[in-house]
C-alpha cells in the first residue's frame, strides 16, 4: 500500500491505496518510514511524496478504528513517527496533496519542506468533531506554518481550499488542478535533487534545531494529549455517530 521508484536522484514514494482514498493504516504508516529510509538510504537526494487516485490522503482508515478503539492509539504513534522523520531525514522532502489532505493526511504535510497543493484541493483537521485530537500535529504544524496559523487550524475542524492552504502556511504553492499540483511537485524535487548535498544536509539540521523538530519532549507532550482521548466516552460516541451517517 506504499510503493517506492527512483527518477533520477529523486526517491518517489506512494501512498498506492486510491479504492479507500490512501486511508491511512498501521502497516501504511510503518511502510512509509521505511519506504523513505530506504530511498534516502539508497541514494536518493529528494523525496517526493504523494498519493495515488483522486486524492492525497483522507486521513486515518476509521473504519479499522470503530471495529477496534485501541487501534487509534497506534495510527497516532505511527503518524508521529513519520512526520518527525520526515522532518528530521536529512534530504528534502516535498509533497504532493492534491484532491484531499484532511486529518492524518493533513498531518503529514507537516513533514514536508516544500508541499504543492492544488486549486480545487480541500485540506484541514476535522478531527475534533470525532472527539480526537489533533493536537499530535501541533509541533510540525507550529513549525511550518507559525503557531498562530497552527491554533486556528488545530481549534477550527473547517476545511480550507488550496490558494487559503497557501495562505496559512500548510502548503507553499497551489497549482491550478491535480495534474498540474503533481508535476510541479515532480519539478521541484528534481531541483532540489541537483543542489549541492553537503549545503542542503547542513541546512536541514539546522533548521531542524531551530524549528524545535529535534525536541523529543515536545513531540512526546503532544502525542500524550492525543493519546489520552483513545477510548474515552467522548470520542466513542461521536466517532460512532459519524461512522452511522457515512
Amino acid at each position: 500500500m506504499v510503493v517506492g521508484e527512483r527518477r533520477g536522484e529523486v526517491g518517489v514514494v506512494r501512498l498506492e491505496r486510491p479504492e479507500r482514498r490512501n486511508a491511512l493504516t498501521e502497516g501504511m504508516l510503518e511502510g512509509l518510514s521505511a519506504e523513505v529510509g530506504r530511498q534516502v538510504s539508497g541514494g536518493a537526494r529528494a523525496v517526493l511524496l504523494c498519493g495515488a487516485g483522486p486524492v492525497f490522503c483522507a486521513g486515518f482508515d476509521m473504519a479499522a478504528v470503530l471495529d477496534e478503539p485501541a487501534r487509534l492509539g497506534g495510527l497516532l504513534r505511527g503518524l508521529a513517527g513519520v512526520v518527525r522523520g520526515l522532518r528530521l531525514s536529512p534530504v528534502p522532502v516535498v509533497i504532493a496533496a492534491h484532491g484531499a489532505a484532511i486529518a492524518g493526511g493533513c498531518a503529514l504535510l507537516c513533514g514536508g519542506d516544500v508541499v504543492v497543493t492544488e486549486a480545487g484541493a480541500r485540506l484541514g483537521y476535522p478531527v475534533v468533531r470525532l472527539g480526537i485530537s489533533p493536537a499530535v500535529t501541533g509541533p510540525g504544524l507550529g513549525a511550518s506554518a507559525g503557531w498562530g496559523p497552527a491554533r486556528e487550524r488545530l481549534l477550527d475542524p473547517g476545511l480550507i481550499g488550496g490558494a487559503a492552504a497557501v495562505r496559512a502556511g500548510i502548503a507553499h504553492e497551489c497549482a491550478a488542478d491535480a495534474a498540474a499540483c503533481l508535476a510541479r511537485a515532480g519539478a521541484v524535487a528534481q531541483e532540489l535533487a541537483r543542489k549541492p548535498a553537503g549545503a542542503l544536509d547542513a541546512t536541514k539540521a539546522l533548521l531542524a534545531e531551530l524549528d524545535g523538530s529535534m525536541d523529543e519532549g515536545r513531540a512526546r507532550l503532544a502525542l500524550g494529549v492525543s493519546l489520552g482521548l483513545v477510548g474515552g466516552d467522548e470520542q466513542a460516541r461521536l466517532v460512532a455517530a459519524a461512522w452511522s451517517k457515512a
